[in-house]
Formats: C-alpha cells, structure tokens, sequence
C-alpha cells in the first residue's frame, strides 16, 4: 500500500489531509499545555491551603499541635505540601518532554511538508508545461495541414483554369509546395512534442509523484508514531510520581495511626493542671447562737446574704475568689503569680530555659570574638584588637543583664517549687484577731489563697482566718481605723497595679509599709489615707520598724 500508486491523482486531498494532521498534533499540544496549566493551579492551590491551615509560629495555636490528633493534622498538611510538589512535577515534566519538544516537532513537521508539496507542484508544472507544448504543437499541425489542403486546392484550381498563366500556375505550385512543408515540418514538432510529453508523463506518474507521495506518507506516520509516544509519555509522567503521592499517603495514615488519645489526655492535664489541693468540706455554721456565728472563706454568701464572700479587715473589704471563678484580667506580671502554682512552675522554668539558652549564645559569641581579638594580638596586620574591645564589653554587660535577669526568675521558682502543694500540708496565715480570739478556725479546708491582682498563692489568706464574732461586728469593722503602719519601703522598679487590690508604685518613691509579705509574694503598703494596696515583694526594699505593732522583732 503507497500513497504513490494508490492516490496517484489525489494532490489536493493529500495536502489538504496533511494539513489535518498538523492541525490534531497542535491541538493535543495545546491540550497538554491546558492540563500543565491546570497541575501547576492545583498544586498552587494544595499549597496554600496547607498554608492556611498552618499554625503561627510563637502563638497558642503552635502551642497546641504537641497533641497527637494535631500532630497528625499538622502531618496531613506537610504531605499536602510535597503532594502538591508532585503535581508541579507533573506539570514540568509535561512541558518539556511533551509540550515544548512537540512544538518543536510541529514547526520541522510544517517545513518538511512544505518541501514536499513544493516538489510535488514542480512536477506539476513541470507536466502542464510539456502538455501546453504538445498542445501548441498540435494545433500548430493542424492549422498547417489546413493551409497545406487549401493551398494544393488552390494550385490544382489554378492548374485547370486555362485562362490563367503560366507564371501564376508556378507560384500557387511553389506556395502549395511551401506549406506542404509547413505541414511536415509542424508534424515533426508535434510527434516530437508528444514523444516528450508521454515520457515526462510516465515519469510524474510512476516516478516523480509516487517518490514525493511516499515521502508525504512516511511524513504523516512519522507524526503519527510521534502522537502515540508523546500519549505514552503523557500517561508514564503520571504514573511516575504516583509511588511518591503513594507515599505522601502512606505518611497520613502512619500520622493517623500515631494518634495516642492517652498521651493527649496527659498533655491536658499538664497544660492545666493547676496544683491547688480539692476544697474541703463546709463546716456547718450555727446561726442558732447569734453571738458565735462566723464567717468561712469556703462560705459563697456573707452574713448579709449578698451572694458575695465579703470579709473585712483594716476598714476594707477584700473577697475571696475561689481557684474555679474566673479571675480578673489585667497584664500579666513579672512573675506570672497570676497563674496556679504549677501553671507558674511551668513558665517560670520555661522562662529561666530561655534566658540560660540566651546567655550560652551570648557566651558563644564573647569566645568567639576573643578568639578573634587573639588572633589579631598574634598578627597585627589581619586586624586591630583594639577594634573588638567594644563588643567584647557589650557582650559582657548583656551576658551579666542576662544572669542577673536569670537569678531573678530561679528565685521566682525555687520560691514556687518550695511551696507546691505536693510537699505536705500547707501552712496557713492567721490574723491578729485570730490569735486574740484563740478560736478554732472554722474553715480547715485546704483551699490556697488569691493573689491581690487576681493570683493564685498556696497559702490561707490572712482574711480568710478572720473570724466575726457576731452580726454586729460587721459593722464595727467597716468604722475600725486604718492598720498602722510597721515601717516603710522603697520601690526597686516601677509597678502598674492594674488588678483589683494592688497599688501603682514608681521607681524611687517611699511608702509606708502596712502589712509586711506572709509568704505569698506581696506586701500591702500605703501612699495616704485613701491609697493603698498590695505590690509585689521584690518590687520593693523593705525597712521594718521593730517598735512598731504588729512588727517582727529580728535578732
């Protein structure tokens, strides 16, 4: 089977076929291109939705993918990630070994059928030229034998005639000869025309159309073969990646198989466990005997029955808030005593983690520049050591600010390490009056005590130890006067008392010192009659007068 022989005499359709093919190879290259277009979007897409649902760093958010569950979201999304990878992959792969190389292939295709085409009408032209002679030449015959006849008629006319002369007898003999040889002459040129032309014709027939036909076949199945393999190719450059998507898989469900719903319970109960003791029981309160009814710190109503646990002492009212109502906000001291203890372990030990990591970088970078400033002393000319006595000085100040800021926060938690419930019985504070009315306590739950700013202590509240005698006594204590006061103190740093209970102080002013610290961090001082409040103890140095009532007497 050749197009040569079959479709010797199908040019036009041929050409018009061929056009076709180009027309299909460019359009599945167009096809490809749409579908790279397409990966390229959807791994875009993978991508920023993995991003999307990707946890801020340094936030809460972060803070809550240690659970399991999360860490096996946070896993889905980075297979996502590199899923996506596979589909850029795809995508590149594509372009080149399909798109770009096909392109390429087309633009050869367009210029290699046009070669042919071209050489296919030249031989047309070529065969049109001899026909157009063999036609010339034909008709050049005929019209002479034409003239010939009639000029014999003419002569043989003349010949009979016997009025006519002699003379005139020989010149239509003579014309009659001429176009005799007109005649023979133009019958030579027309065999010679047609013998030509039944060759070239025979040659564009079986030897120049079948060659250039064969060449256009081989073209066309070129292509052909050319859009088999790239199809091929298309569906292997899928294939390839999927063993890694397989993967990306394989990584989800062995995240999903990791999740440990125990560990995560273990995690909520060292995010929030507090390290409070449970309440004790309540007391039953004997109201049947007016002169002895008292008031618990465990009580959640007043003798007033105002629904709010109100004691008095030193003329004003402070109120107990338990471990499970919700506290004030304001800004987070220092220290963090706004947390429970073992909240406040956790972030002060976190805290001093950072600043001892802080201090290796610095110390790190204080070896670093000495070794430096050596390497200078032993040779001049690579530097001056004069250059880095600078830095190595500030390096040495921020290395003793860091140390000292350290000392500070170890202390903060060896305070609260030493005072966790877990080490037996916690102490509780009892108030002058307490100990005048040499009365038990009514209240011996183990309950710790708030904070002025809202914080939680581990220690009884000296308030809540008050015991009031009777109705009468809330009274009294609303007109007592204030405590006096036991000494003075000066502010170390400034303090914001933005929480209920607590007292703005700046840095260098004195105060008079009312209520010295009962272990929970804080000392109540007063400014003036109407100003007063509790700071926190290492905000401020103390100066106890020992005559002063209610003071402690050192030796």
């Amino acid at each position: 089977m050749s197009w040569g022989t079959e479709l010797w005499d199908q040019f036009d359709n041929l050409e018009k076929h061929t056009q076709w093919g180009i027309d299909i190879l460019e359009k599945y290259i167009k096809f490809v291109k749409e579908r790279t277009e397409i990966e390229l979007n959807y791994a875009k897409q993978l991508r920023n939705l993995s991003k999307k649902y990707q946890p801020k760093k340094n936030s809460k958010e972060e803070e809550e993918y240690r659970y399991t569950a999360c860490q096996a979201f946070l896993s889905t999304l980075n297979e996502m990630n590199d899923y996506a990878g596979q589909h850029e992959v795809i995508s590149e792969n594509m372009t080149s070994q399909i798109t770009v190389e096909l392109a390429r292939y087309v633009q050869e295709l367009k210029q290699e059928r046009k070669s042919h085409f071209h050489d296919g009408r030249k031989a047309q032209q070529q065969i049109e030229t001899c026909w157009k002679q063999l036609e010339s030449s034909k008709r050049r015959f005929e019209r002479d034998c034409r003239e010939a006849d009639r000029a014999q008629q003419y002569f043989e006319k003349m010949d009979a005639d016997i009025n006519v002369t002699k003379a005139d007898v020989e010149k239509a003999r003579q014309q009659a000869q001429i176009r005799h040889q007109m005649a023979d002459d133009s019958k030579a040129d027309y065999s010679s025309y047609l013998q030509k032309f039944n060759l070239e014709q025979h040659e564009y027939y079986h030897t120049h159309i079948p060659n250039i036909f064969q060449k256009i076949q081989e073209m066309e199945e070129r292509r052909i073969v050319r859009i088999g393999e790239s199809v091929k190719t298309y569906a292997e450059l899928d294939r390839q990646v999927i063993p890694i998507i397989g993967k990306c898989l394989d990584g989800i469900v062995t995240a999903a198989e990791s999740v440990d719903p125990k560990n995560d319970s273990q995690l909520v109960v060292e995010a929030y466990k507090s390290g409070f003791e449970p309440p004790g029981d309540i007391e039953f309160e004997d109201y049947t005997q007016p002169m002895k009814r008292t008031v618990s710190d465990n009580s959640l109503s007043n003798s007033r029955g105002d629904g709010k646990p109100e004691l008095k002492f030193g003329g004003k009212s402070k109120g107990k808030l338990w471990p499970f109502i919700k506290k004030n906000k304001g800004a987070t001291p220092e220290d963090f005593s706004n947390l429970p203890p073992e909240q406040r372990r956790k972030k002060l030990q976190q805290k001093v983690d950072e600043l001892n990591k802080e201090i290796q970088k610095e110390m790190d970078q204080r070896d670093a520049i000495t070794k430096m400033k050596d390497v200078y002393l032993k040779n001049p000319q690579m530097g001056d050591p004069a250059s880095l006595d600078h830095k190595l000085a500030e390096v040495s100040q921020n290395i003793e600010k860091l140390r000292l800021e350290a000392q500070k926060f170890e202390a903060w938690l060896a305070e609260v390490e030493g005072r966790l419930p877990a080490r037996g019985e916690q102490s509780r504070r009892q108030s002058g009056l307490y100990d005048t009315q040499s009365a038990p306590a009514v209240n011996n739950c183990a309950q710790d005590r708030e904070s002025p700013d809202g914080s939680y202590t581990e220690e009884q509240s000296q308030e809540s130890e008050v015991k009031v005698l009777a109705t009468d006594f809330d009274d009294e204590f609303d007109d007592e006067e204030p405590l006096p006061a036991i000494g003075t103190c000066k502010a170390l740093y400034t303090f914001e008392g933005q929480n209920e209970g607590t007292i703005s102080v700046v840095e260098g002013e004195t105060l008079y010192v009312i209520e010295e610290d009962k272990g929970d961090g804080w000392t109540r001082i007063r400014r003036n009659e109407d100003e007063e409040g509790y700071v926190p103890t290492s905000y401020v140095e103390v100066y106890l007068d020992k005559n002063a009532k209610g003071a402690k007497t050192y030796i």
